[in-house]
């Protein structure tokens, strides 16, 4: 008997999202077989043993027609395949996954926004309509859903009068870390690491300027993203390239090891849409797993995690007063440092990729199986 197969669709590459590459290997474990469907700029490359990666060249299109052309694109090609689960791992795959499920498989989707009301969105209610509109129109069809913070699954089951859908926290998988000491200083200064997406409303720029206050520290910028070279520019034209340093993405399989060898980790989220008030990202939790202590923004969930497990500290990133004395701080306090870091293991006791993983499976079971 053939395995059984999953068409799994996302806007994003995959290969350097770090969400789905858990949720393909929890797939594969199963005994399923995978095709992806990605947007990219190179081909596939290596692939893992029941992982099949299909490259969809991105468009060079921007905004509604931008999402149009990847719908056509994600409904032919889930077209040729015969899938017992099609899963959209974003809100823009949904429709084409819906319509290939539709006759001949399960729906599965995953919110891993709140993309009815991301910084995108912020002021542009038709814009926040119209996905509300499409969101609203499949998230009840969808044979499981899952999402990323207890608040945003909370809010989804109250739009749209649906079951509340299961939490995946955005949890490395449990793992001993050993530093690789890529980001270590000779000179003894203490290393802030903001690592992911530089991209606007995620305090990049906030920090860059309050880092000119900041003494026997540099911030390190490690990712990617539209931003980046409007920063980079930004840093040299300000003359700060001594204090704040750029590095290339690296592979999510080998980043746990490179975060490991900051001081600090930085997550700095502005509150300038729900969907970053209910936030939970990745890099918190990349930044706990390392044995990082972390400097946050005072959001609901984000201050729950750091706060109650004592792994670091909260400040609003909008006011610059409070954001450059909370990096002072943790720069010139390293009891509070190895106190933070000392605590950082007692987190994976509560938020637990492989107790996360389980549910996941054994949901997936179910569709795959009965």
């Amino acid at each position: 008997m053939p395995p059984p197969t999953v068409v799994f669709a996302l806007t994003g590459d995959v290969r350097r999202n770090s969400r789905a590459r858990k949720q393909l290997r929890a797939l594969t474990a199963l005994g399923a077989t995978v095709d992806v469907l990605t947007l990219g700029g190179e081909p596939a490359g290596e692939e893992e043993p029941g992982i099949r990666v299909h490259v969809l060249p991105r468009p060079a299109l921007r905004g509604p027609r931008f999402f149009a052309h990847v719908h056509r694109q994600f409904a032919q090609a889930a077209r040729e395949f015969r899938a017992q689960v099609y899963h959209a791992s974003d809100l823009y795959a949904l429709p084409a996954m819906h319509a290939a499920a539709r006759h001949a498989g399960y729906l599965v989707y995953d919110a891993r926004e709140l993309y009815t009301r991301v910084a995108s969105t912020a002021r542009r209610p038709w814009v926040s309509a119209f996905w509300r509109l499409v969101e609203g129109r499949y998230i009840g069809k969808a044979d499981a859903v899952f999402t990323v913070s207890d608040s945003i699954a909370r809010h989804l089951a109250m739009m749209y009068s649906i079951r509340q859908p299961e939490v995946l926290h955005n949890v490395p998988p449990r793992q001993r870390v050993i530093s690789s000491g890529a980001l270590g200083r000779e000179d003894g200064a203490i290393v802030l690491l903001h690592q992911g997406q530089i991209q606007k409303h995620r305090g990049c720029f906030l920090l860059v300027n309050t880092m000119r206050v900041i003494h026997g520290a540099v911030l390190v910028f490690l990712g990617e993203g539209p931003s980046k070279p409007e920063l980079q520019a930004y840093v040299e034209r300000e003359g700060l390239g001594d204090r704040i340093l750029f590095r290339n993405a690296v592979d999510p399989d080998a980043l746990l090891p490179v975060t490991a060898s900051a001081d600090m980790g930085i997550t700095l989220l502005e509150d300038t849409c729900l969907n970053h008030r209910y936030a939970l990202p990745n890099k918190l939790f990349e930044y706990l797993m390392a044995g990082v202590p972390v400097l946050a923004s005072n959001l609901p969930e984000v201050r729950q995690v750091v706060e109650s497990f004592d792994v670091g500290c909260v400040v609003d990133p909008a006011n610059h007063n409070a954001l450059a004395s909370a990096l002072q701080r943790v720069v010139d306090d390293v009891d509070a440092r190895r106190r933070w870091a000392s605590h950082t293991a007692r987190v994976f006791e509560t938020f637990s990729w492989e107790k996360a993983s389980q549910r996941f499976q054994d949901i997936y079971h179910n569709l795959l199986y009965q």
